[in-house]
């Protein structure tokens, strides 16, 4: 092959390269996608990143129910529903074993991380009191968010009223069961 032959290859190429582009930057113009105003939709325990920057914000404190006005009226046959959740990782039957979290028979009033047999994250192990009401509220909202550095995954339960009735159901799943506070 000549030189006169490479050139029109070349030309051929550059002309390809160069009409991409300028259809490329054409679609781009006409059908420029503005950015949603909210998300599409909400991941459950994941916090939302912050508008002004990258760091993503610590979820605000939510305030507690009075225990001794919810406890009583809650729905312990759909706290149990709920617990079906819980039971792809967790035992609740007495005497049971360990799965992939630590069994929750008695875990109403039992000490963190103290069921025999499981082995902890440091995390867990860090704090040994007993778990109350109150704990396992916030807790079940967000694992993650109340005790940093959990192996445990699970993003969580969104709505009050899920959690005030798996803590009334989980509350039963116990020989001697933690008394209900009085109303405040």
């Amino acid at each position: 092959m000549d030189s006169w032959e490479w050139n029109k290859i070349a030309g051929a190429v550059l002309g390809t390269l160069m009409f991409v582009l300028v259809v490329k930057f054409t679609a781009d113009a006409i059908f420029e996608a503005p950015a949603p105003s909210k998300p599409g939709y909400v991941v459950e325990g994941v916090p939302e990143a912050n508008a002004n920057s990258a760091a993503t914000t610590a979820p605000a404190e939510e305030r507690l129910p009075d225990f001794g006005t919810v406890l009583p009226t809650a729905d312990i046959g759909a706290g149990k529903e709920i617990s079906a959740r819980c039971e792809q990782c967790h035992d609740l039957s007495k005497g049971g074993p360990n799965k992939i979290g630590p069994n929750l028979w008695g875990v109403v009033g039992r000490a963190r991380a103290s069921h025999p047999g499981f082995d902890y994250s440091s995390a867990m192990m860090a704090s040994h009191e007993a778990w109350s009401f109150g704990d396992l509220f916030r807790y079940l909202k967000s694992p993650q968010a109340m005790v940093p550095g959990t192996k445990m995954s699970f993003a969580g339960l969104r709505s009050e009223q899920d959690r005030i009735n798996l803590i009334a159901y989980l509350r039963t799943q116990s020989d001697s069961p933690l008394p209900i506070p009085p109303k405040k």
